[in-house]
């Protein structure tokens, strides 16, 4: 079984709305989610009820992907890579 990894993005704003998505993938899959809502957005090779899991996780860690969120800072983040 291939390690799922999980990636969450800084905070953004849509509509007025602030936001952070949310990242799952493997070798072979990918699904995008965001938060606070806790949808899955896109999903490339998860089943059904696997995204409905990756939903139930976002939902019950929601606090930590948030404070994991708000921890990016997106300039900090350029600043790293241009080293």
């Amino acid at each position: 079984m291939e390690e799922l990894t999980m990636s969450v993005s800084g905070i953004c704003r849509k509509d007025g709305k602030k936001l952070a998505y949310v990242t799952f993938s493997d070798a072979e899959r990918k699904a995008e989610g965001v938060i606070p809502d806790c949808r899955i957005l896109s999903n490339t090779g998860f089943t059904e009820e696997e995204a409905g899991q990756l939903e139930l996780y976002m939902k019950m860690n929601l606090s930590e992907l948030k404070k994991q969120a708000a921890a990016i800072s997106p300039l900090r983040a350029m600043m790293k890579e241009n080293k």
